[in-house]
């Protein structure tokens, strides 16, 4: 298949990358990642209000940008490649995703406006162990209260949990263990009952934390049973999102590798020059475009609605996960003793890939999905 970008595509991630050169540098990331919060209210409002980054994948009616799947992904590469501190995932994909896939028209036209302009920031919380394996792992309770549920339980890895004015959260209900049992409920952040606690991490540009639901009131969303296919839908498009992430990182990764290499001195020439590294960074370059390959083609799968989309998430996830983690090695080693010290930043992409290729499913259980999926297929 030959794939190339429109030229409004190319010009959408130009001034999406000229916008972060200026205004999110590596020493603002810096800044940011050691505060409290973890990201800058002040940037998100600017991403959102300058460039309609939240919300260039929602449709027109619903406040947003009335883009696609490709267009989000550039969104999310850039925002990888710049290592920005922002809840992007959390509330532009995972948050915002599971509204479109499991909640009514009406809840949608009430809840997407203010997450799409950025207002509001919200999360999706779905996971409570250290793996995912799917909605099988789901124990949290909900309990019918009347026209309200209460939520009892944990939840764990929450992207900016703590933050989160909104947290959409996967629960089962109460005296049911098959998927129809599987439900999303949104939950005020403030909520009386809900303790959040963050969780240490070594990548300080993303927050994670743990919920513990104490009786939270809670909003159904959807309608029942539909919650598992909602929730399925919603992780392979945040896969897909991130995937696109660690592609940004590895291209920056890769970059810094080979200018780095260029005015590295050693023995009275450049070590670019030495076979070795280059080597090093020809590897690294077929492996990105492996990846990129694999990552642009399942965006535009889940655009077009392609019947094997979810298979091409997990494999998007895969190359993207291996492309990055490679850079992010190699990276170490071509910028020598300094490429992991304070001084230097290749470390913050190291630590930030490290994360992202286990976060919403490491390679080796996307392998095992993907070959679920195409075995059913054939």
């Amino acid at each position: 298949m030959y794939y190339s970008f429109t030229p409004e595509q190319t010009q959408f991630r130009d001034v999406i990358r000229r916008f972060l050169a200026a205004q999110s540098p590596t020493v603002t990331v810096r800044q940011t990642m050691a505060s409290s919060r973890g990201w800058e209210p002040a940037l998100w409002q600017r991403l959102n209000d300058d460039l309609g980054l939240a919300g260039i994948h929602v449709p027109e009616a619903l406040g947003g940008g009335g883009f696609g799947d490709q267009e989000l992904g550039i969104a999310c590469e850039e925002l990888g490649r710049a290592l920005t501190c922002a809840p992007y995932l959390s509330s532009a994909v995972l948050a915002t995703q599971a509204l479109r896939n499991g909640a009514t028209p009406a809840e949608q036209e009430s809840l997407l406006p203010r997450i799409v302009t950025g207002a509001t920031t919200a999360t999706l919380a779905w996971m409570e162990g250290p793996h995912w394996s799917g909605c099988e792992d789901i124990a949290l309770c909900a309990r019918s209260d009347g026209d309200a549920w209460r939520l009892e339980g944990r939840k764990s890895y929450v992207l900016d949990g703590v933050t989160a004015e909104r947290v959409v959260v996967a629960a089962r209900e109460a005296g049911r263990d098959d998927d129809a049992g599987i439900g999303l409920y949104l939950v005020d952040g403030e909520a009386s009952g809900l303790h959040r606690r963050a969780l240490a991490s070594i990548d300080e540009t993303r927050r994670l934390a743990e919920l513990d639901f104490d009786g939270v009131t809670a909003q159904r969303l959807g309608h029942p049973g539909s919650g598992a296919a909602a929730l399925a839908r919603t992780l392979d498009d945040a896969a897909v999102a991130l995937a696109h992430e660690l592609v940004g990182a590895a291209q920056a990764l890769l970059e810094a590798s080979v200018e780095y290499a260029r005015l590295r001195m050693q023995f009275g020439r450049p070590i670019g020059s030495f076979q070795a590294i280059k080597h090093q960074c020809a590897n690294l370059l077929l492996e990105l475009e492996l990846a990129k390959a694999a990552v642009y083609y399942a965006a535009a799968a889940r655009e077009t609605g392609d019947a094997d989309s979810a298979a091409l998430a997990s494999q998007a996830k895969v190359q993207a996960s291996e492309a990055a983690l490679a850079s992010a090695r190699e990276a170490i080693q071509i910028h020598g003793g300094i490429g992991f010290t304070w001084d230097q930043d290749t470390h913050l992409w190291f630590k930030r890939v490290s994360c992202a290729a286990v976060l919403l499913g490491d390679a080796a259980w996307h392998r095992e999905r993907f070959l679920a999926l195409t075995e059913v297929a054939a």
